[in-house]
């Protein structure tokens, strides 16, 4: 039996919340869905398609309500990030990739 060990710094919250991934390499946007994050990184799903590897720089745009932006001034949250991990385990189920994503 193979045991995994927990390595993360920070805990991280469960989070089904729609975000765009803008990845420069590629000039364009591509949208999923977080599934968790941390003060320090998200995990997130996208399209299997979108060409993210290890090491790819990307930006979240995690979108806010009407009422959320109002309060805050700006209608998205973007965070800038590095690919620490591309899990498609997933792909055949539902034709998504997972991006493990560090905060920079």
């Amino acid at each position: 039996m193979e045991m995994s060990v927990e390595q993360r710094r920070e805990s991280r919250m469960d989070l089904a919340w729609p975000v765009s991934v803008w990845l420069p390499d590629a000039g364009r946007f591509f949208n999923g869905h977080s599934a968790n994050i941390s003060r320090v990184g998200a995990f997130v799903c996208v399209p299997m398609t979108t060409p993210a590897r290890r090491g790819s720089i990307v930006e979240l745009n995690f979108p806010r309500t009407e009422t959320l932006a109002e309060e805050k001034g700006q209608f998205a949250r973007i965070r800038r990030g590095r690919v620490v991990r591309v899990d498609r385990r997933n792909t055949l189920e539902d034709a998504t990739i997972g991006l493990g994503i560090a905060f920079e």
